[in-house]
């Protein structure tokens, strides 16, 4: 055991814990003893300890820990908080849970009590909390089951579990989501709630899915509270910002954001909403699948997966409600399409999205699905694509000379030389160099010209060459200006967007 030499006290409230690690040991411990494993660096699992000097508890903690034990002297506060955090839930959950969750087996057959499987699951939804996940994937290979989180978009490895822990875990998730326990050959969909002590009400969507070692489970976490939903937290630039504050303003026309799935389309939708409703008393009625946030004061229909209400359906019965802004979650046909621009034509406010690789492409898709031309310019009024990239650490980022291979990679030649970051990894970041996620953004407002040439339907090519002779910045541009602030890393960018 070795000691972490400090000029300062570690800040808990800054640092990104491993759950993998921190539960690891009981919660009366962690409580009593003030102590929390919370990240591995080099072999060596790093201790958050109130007093280094007290020898009694990190002999405790090796107790549970094989690994060499380094000593990192925390800042108190920060550490009750943390161990507050991680436990209190945990406590809520499992009940009165002394020791950490441990499944004992006899041979490769035996069967875990019913007990156990309780408590895994419920350890495996606190470790996603824990890591602000977004999906967790439980899947079985030839040799054991495979847990894994998806944490800023990226996938990491939780555990390992024993083949026999499958088919009953499997079982306890499918009896939550209200699924067919028997039936293991169809794919099958479900949900279910969890409460939480500090997160409140988590919606988990569920799917199955039969593999050659068996079925498979994701889970999706989708977090109801909105208190953290604000503009000016998404990432955009002030220039950006203050265009897209602009607009959603305006008491009619079609506000449409695009990108792939998981880009953040809905978050910067929900975020508009909260900042309408904040300053004005407005009828917002939002048609979605799945309901993400739950946003007080706003009505949040649901699309059913049977589609006994599809957008389209909810969408003409909506409209007979007098709403002041509708949200359509996606535009997926030709019939939502078209009655979103007639809602738009007829004095309301439409947010929606829709599944394209830039804002000008969203114009010849809407084109694609037979709306006319002369109609997508009378009615829009700023078309953005967005992108997620991790954001660097602030307290290890490694500051670096961009090269000229670099450079001839992002098409910008006149950068050769310019300092820009990449990730290191440390405590703070559980040795991954990154601390969450950025918005990366290219915003298209309609004036009276772009609507005009948009009605003589011009190609993407056309319409990207009319936004560069006016200096609108892309997706591209936007990053680069990111990469150069320190904000994410080249290889970020990279794997999101396509210079050419």
């Amino acid at each position: 055991m070795t000691a972490v030499p400090e000029t300062e006290l570690l800040d808990m409230d800054q640092v990104k814990i491993d759950p993998a690690w921190a539960l690891r040991i009981p919660a009366n411990l962690a409580t009593r003893r003030q102590v929390l494993p919370f990240t591995e660096d080099d072999g060596s699992v790093l201790l958050a300890c109130k007093d280094p000097e007290d020898d009694q508890s990190i002999q405790a903690v090796r107790r549970y820990i094989s690994n060499p034990i380094e000593v990192v002297p925390t800042e108190p506060g920060s550490l009750f908080r943390a161990i507050q955090r991680i436990f209190q839930d945990t406590v809520r959950w499992n009940g009165n849970q002394s020791e950490p969750v441990r499944i004992q087996f006899t041979g490769t057959q035996a069967e875990p009590d019913s007990d156990n499987i309780v408590a895994l699951g419920d350890e495996i939804f606190h470790a996603a909390l824990i890591r602000q996940a977004t999906d967790i994937h439980i899947e079985p290979t030839s040799n054991d089951v495979r847990v894994r989180l998806r944490v800023d978009g990226v996938l990491e490895n939780y555990r390992q579990l024993p083949v026999a822990v499958h088919n009953p875990l499997l079982s306890r998730l499918k009896i939550m989501s209200g699924m067919d326990i028997a039936e293991r050959r169809a794919p099958q969909d479900g949900r279910f709630t969890l409460s939480s002590e500090h997160s409140n009400e988590i919606d988990i969507r569920t799917a199955t899915i039969p593999t050659k070692h068996g079925e498979r489970i994701t889970l999706r976490l989708l977090a109801t509270q909105t208190q953290d939903l604000t503009l000016d937290k998404l990432g955009m630039e002030d220039r950006d910002l203050k265009r897209f504050e602009h607009t959603i303003h305006r008491p009619n026309g079609l506000i449409l954001v695009t990108g792939p799935t998981g880009c953040g389309k809905s978050t910067t939708l929900y975020a508009a909403i909260r900042s309408l409703i904040n300053q004005k008393s407005l009828n917002v009625i939002t048609i979605e699948d799945p309901v993400e946030y739950v946003i007080d004061g706003v009505s949040q229909v649901e699309v059913d997966t049977n589609d006994k209400v599809s957008f389209y359906k909810a969408l003409r019965s909506v409209l007979r409600h007098d709403p002041d802004v509708l949200m359509i979650g996606e535009i997926r046909d030709e019939e939502t399409a078209e009655t979103a621009i007639r809602a738009a034509l007829t004095g309301h406010l439409v947010f929606t999205t829709i599944h394209a690789n830039s804002a000008s492409g969203a114009i010849t898709r809407l084109s694609d699905m037979g709306i006319k031309p002369f109609l997508i310019g009378a009615v829009s009024r700023l078309y953005a694509a967005q992108r997620l990239v991790r954001k660097l650490c602030a307290k290890c980022r490694s500051p670096y000379e961009m090269s000229e291979d670099e450079a001839i990679l992002l098409g910008r030649e006149e950068l050769v030389g310019t300092t820009i970051y990449r990730p290191k990894g440390c405590r703070h970041c559980a040795g991954s160099g990154f601390m969450g996620r950025v918005g990366i953004f290219e915003f298209i407002p309609f004036d009276r010209e772009l609507a005009r040439i948009v009605s003589t339907r011009p190609d993407e090519t056309e319409i990207q060459k009319l936004l560069s002779d006016r200096n609108f910045p892309d997706l591209l541009d936007d990053s680069i200006g990111k990469l150069i602030l320190g904000e994410t890393s080249l290889d970020e960018i990279a794997s999101v967007i396509s210079p050419y």
